[in-house]
């Protein structure tokens, strides 16, 4: 399972993402170019004390990612335009889960390649939720569902 960020346009919520990536222990693949300056530093900024444990790929465009990616893995992506709800989706421990851009989503090229298209349903009159707030709940779903949340480690 991995968790990917289609050029993300705002700095926190790539931090934010590493984090979320970092505390289950999935991967999470930047695909660049994103609406702010990246670098290796202001990952590990944005990451804060989370960089270490975070296993983050940055890609420089599309193209790389795709070619980088395993070619067994399904690509899922996330979009208001799906029809189909996250949770009536079966999900595989290969997936990627994609997220667009907070200001636009994914362009045409990416939505037609994407082995599945999920919908977060929500209530009646509301646009969007936020894409890390997005990515959290779809993960968690995949997680539980391949049963691969992180062990709890026991205290005595």
């Amino acid at each position: 399972m991995r968790l990917a960020l289609f050029q993300p346009d705002i700095p926190q919520n790539l931090g934010a993402a590493i984090r979320l990536a970092a505390c289950l222990g999935v991967p999470l693949d930047v695909i660049e170019p994103c609406g702010f300056p990246l670098s290796d530093a202001a990952i590990r900024r944005a990451a804060m004390d989370y960089a270490a444990l975070a296993d983050v790929t940055r890609h420089p465009g599309w193209r790389d990612f795709r070619a980088d990616s395993a070619p067994s893995a399904r690509l899922v992506l996330f979009t208001t335009r799906a029809a189909l709800p996250f949770h009536d989706f079966v999900f595989r421990a290969d997936d990627i889960l994609l997220f667009g851009r907070e200001s636009a989503g994914v362009p045409d090229e990416v939505h037609d390649v994407a082995d599945a298209r999920l919908i977060i349903p929500l209530a009646s009159g509301a646009r969007s939720l936020n894409v890390v707030t997005a990515a959290t709940l779809a993960l968690g779903e995949a997680l539980r569902q391949i049963r691969a949340f992180p062990r709890l480690e026991r205290v005595d």
